[in-house]
């Protein structure tokens, strides 16, 4: 429950700072959890990565300042973060299908994203045990695979490939014993991206 209103206080930090630059690692450590971590659980959580989901914030805003004030388009796009109206317009077209200039336009449509709010429900019949254990850095062998934060089932279907083609196998007999682990890496902020592998634990220096 802690965990997750820390997250809560990492949203709230974002709406405060969506005037200018954000700093993920500043929103990490609302979180209390390192950025690698909050990417990727906010990744998870919402279905979108954290800069999508402050573009669309910002925009949002920014559309609704340009529709209901005098404000310059250069203006609001410093206001927003970003370094130039041609930017600026890029992105705002790209959110609402019409350059800035034409928001205060009679008629014109403009889309609005609103700000994620979240809702701690239970459900389910079944426990579940599980324990979180802090470990000292050890070697991992594995099979790696680049994943696209827009494709939710790469990762199944990663598992799935390598216990046909044998890799699941093999992975078990390079590795000392345990389960298989799966291991995220390398995450991009702006993308959402990041490596997978399914590892195994070695004592083999080399192979």
């Amino acid at each position: 429950m802690e965990r997750l209103l820390r997250i809560k206080d990492a949203l709230e930090l974002i709406e405060q700072r969506l005037e200018g630059r954000v700093d993920i690692d500043e929103i990490a450590r609302a979180a209390c959890v390192s950025p690698f971590h909050f990417q990727r659980v906010f990744l998870i959580l919402t279905g979108m990565t954290v800069a999508e989901y402050m573009r669309k914030r910002k925009l949002t805003l920014a559309a609704q300042e340009l529709a209901t004030t005098s404000s310059k388009v250069i203006d609001v796009a410093l206001k927003y973060g970003y370094d130039s109206p041609e930017s600026f317009t890029k992105a705002f077209r790209k959110i609402h299908g019409i350059p800035p200039s034409e928001a205060r336009s009679p008629g014109a449509s403009l889309k609005a994203f609103p700000r994620i709010s979240f809702h701690l429900s239970l459900k389910g019949d079944q426990d579940m045990d599980y324990k979180i254990i802090d470990k000292e850095a050890f070697k991992v062998i594995g099979k790696a695979i680049e994943v696209k934060c827009h494709d939710k089932g790469q990762i199944s279907r990663f598992w799935q490939e390598c216990h046909q083609n044998g890799m699941i196998e093999k992975l078990g007999s390079f590795g000392n014993g345990g389960n298989l682990l799966g291991a995220c890496m390398h995450m991009q902020p702006e993308s959402g991206d990041f490596t997978y592998m399914i590892a195994a634990p070695t004592d083999l220096e080399a192979l």
